[in-house]
């Protein structure tokens, strides 16, 4: 049991640092002269090839019904794909790490929807993980008029919002299908709402430096495949509330990694501001697991919380 434990903890450290270094690797594909639509495009279809293969070589891929694939594409090519939209945009825009940090305003959300969906009362620990939050996210935003650019703040915003609608549909609706075949398809919707989106707003061209095809790569292996696979590894071993808040390392990693090969920097009042944020995100992970053990008697809880990078 202890091997397994261990297991699952390497599985989603190792993990959340696949996803924190997707901002730096998103930075790098941008330098080569690729789109926001163009570098989704790639990750998703890279993504989904690898999932899907994987999947029809052990026999896994399954018979959908028509309501399943509905809802699947729902989610990917509408939901999913909404939410990265948003937050690659946000990393072109603004400080990759100052993006992530507003990204974790997510849980927070979740726990007030999950409060509305399920018509429960609107207690502290409902409404207090995002007053946290927001306390937070006043610190990391600062003042607007600082040379910060609004547009990629309100796209990280509209990232955490998009998630966390997409994490209360998707946990309710997509139960009956196991979390690798649902990322299988959800990646293959997303690859098609950019595919054929692109042209039509304008973003998709491939005359990138050929350097773009290695950080492309990057962020579909390291940190979609290999973060998700592991994520579901850490989850199994660990249950997915335990998981979700160690994936906290995934910020912790991405403001690392942007200070480091960037060369940016965040003030000390955003970091603390961010650590609010964090500490606010970690509550509503725990909300929302008390919430869902308290209705179906379980552990870990009904709302299924993975990180956002995914």
């Amino acid at each position: 049991m202890a091997v397994v434990m261990r297991r699952g903890v390497v599985a989603t450290l190792v993990s959340a640092a696949g996803f924190g270094l997707m901002p730096v690797f998103a930075f790098y594909a941008y330098g080569t002269g690729m789109s926001v639509t163009t570098l989704l495009l790639l990750r998703f279809a890279m993504a989904a090839a690898v999932f899907l293969g994987w999947l029809g070589l052990r026999g896994r891929l399954g018979r959908l019904t028509g309501r399943q694939w509905a809802t699947l594409a729902l989610l990917g090519g509408g939901m999913y794909a909404t939410q990265s939209l948003l937050y690659f945009t946000a990393v072109q825009r603004i400080a990759p790490a100052l993006a992530v940090l507003l990204l974790y305003l997510y849980p927070g959300l979740v726990s007030v929807l999950s409060a509305v969906v399920e018509r429960t009362r609107m207690s502290w620990s409902v409404v207090g993980p995002i007053l946290v939050s927001l306390a937070g996210l006043t610190l990391v935003v600062g003042r607007l008029d600082a040379g910060l650019d609004l547009l990629g703040v309100l796209a990280a915003v509209g990232a955490a919002v998009a998630y966390a609608f997409y994490i209360v549909l998707g946990s309710r609706v997509s139960a009956s299908l196991s979390p690798t075949v649902t990322t299988a398809y959800l990646t293959m919707f997303a690859a098609g709402s950019f595919a054929l989106l692109g042209p039509v707003l304008g973003g998709l061209d491939l005359g990138f430096a050929p350097a773009g095809w290695g950080w492309a790569a990057a962020v579909a292996i390291v940190s979609t495949v290999l973060a998700i696979a592991l994520f579901f590894v850490g989850a199994t071993a660990l249950g997915p509330v335990r998981a979700s808040i160690l994936s906290m390392l995934e910020p912790v990693v991405a403001v690392l990694a942007a200070w480091l090969l960037l060369g940016g920097t965040l003030s000390w009042p955003q970091l603390a501001g961010g650590a609010v944020v964090l500490a606010g995100a970690v509550w509503g992970i725990l909300a929302s697991s008390a919430r869902g053990a308290a209705s179906a008697g379980k552990e870990d809880g009904a709302v299924p919380v993975s990180s956002p990078g995914a």
